[in-house]
């Protein structure tokens, strides 16, 4: 007797799943595909040089590694518990500070009244943006060597002050003084940063907007309020988290002109502190700790700031 043999086929809802799920795993393959072609070498970078050594700082941080100790031991938050009570931390934690705020205040403002004047066409405003932005790509060391002649006490600028009989300054001798003039020189480099950044905000402006603002009878002071300043938003977040990385990370600048100096650690940064207890006095554990302070500080402060800035964007 004959068998009737037959191939029995899917349901056809069943058949629409299986080519569904054929479909999606082609997908996640060619998307795995692409992360490992284009994804996985940043990955893999990022991972070599900014997370693995976050991580060691972080296991560093609670030893009291020394380089030419061999015995390393875990000594657990004992690093921390001595910041709090270390007076050269915490200075240097002041004097971060305060060159933060300036170096965040000054560009900035002065940044964008440059730009504002620069706003224009013309080869000679083409000409004053290259050279205000010269500083910029200038190396701090070399700058850092310009400025410690020139403010010397019996530098040029003094020389100058002397011809219209005033008393030599002590600009980078006096201790009163000393941070003020190091945050000058770090605002001046910085200026030219914030202008061509304000600058590309002002030109993205439409000119439509200033001639509708005209027409309502606003004036110069209204356009820049209602017009020019809601829409540079953005440029200001960006030069203030600039500014802001740039004054916690200041080493090359206080390395340079004052050595920390002058006096005990009158404009000694957190950054230069760390190098110092680090690599001259090799208590790496214990810079390691302040290292990790200085990480949490500043992403805080960044995140903190780059928060309001960007809510200020978006209620604008």
């Amino acid at each position: 007797m004959a068998t009737d043999l037959r191939i029995s086929r899917p349901e056809p809802a069943v058949q629409v799943r299986l080519t569904a799920g054929r479909g999606r795993s082609r997908r996640i393959r060619s998307a795995l595909a692409h992360f490992g072609v284009f994804g996985a070498p940043g990955l893999l970078v990022y991972g070599c040089f900014v997370l693995a050594p976050v991580l060691l700082s972080l296991w560093y941080s609670l030893t009291n590694y020394n380089p030419f100790n061999p015995h390393t031991r875990f000594v657990g938050l004992d690093n921390y518990t001595m910041l709090l009570h270390d007076d050269e931390f915490l200075t240097s934690l002041r004097v971060t500070v305060v060159l933060t705020l300036i170096l965040v205040i000054v560009p900035n403002l002065a940044g964008l009244g440059i730009a504002m004047l620069l706003n224009r066409k013309g080869w000679f405003y083409n000409a004053w943006r290259g050279v205000f932005f010269v500083p910029v790509v200038l190396s701090s060391v070399v700058v850092s060597i310009v400025w410690t002649r020139l403010l010397a006490d019996d530098g040029v600028v003094n020389q100058v002050l002397g011809w219209f009989g005033m008393s030599p300054v002590g600009w980078l001798s006096d201790p009163s003084l000393a941070l003020y003039s190091l945050a000058g020189i770090m605002a001046w480099q910085m200026l030219g940063f914030c202008v061509v950044v304000y600058l590309a905000g002002l030109q993205s402006v439409p000119d439509e907007l200033y001639e509708a603002a005209s027409l309502d009878g606003a004036g110069a002071l209204a356009r820049f309020r209602h017009v020019t300043w809601p829409l540079l938003a953005p440029a200001l977040t960006i030069n203030t988290v600039v500014l802001l990385i740039t004054a916690f990370k200041a080493y090359d600048h206080i390395q340079v002109i004052t050595n920390g100096g002058p006096g005990t650690g009158t404009t000694a940064t957190v950054a230069f502190v760390i190098l110092q207890t680090g690599f001259v006095a090799n208590h790496q554990g214990y810079a390691a700790a302040m290292a990790i302070v200085m990480l949490v500080l500043v992403a805080t402060a960044a995140a903190v700031i780059m928060r309001l800035l960007q809510r200020r964007e978006v209620d604008l």
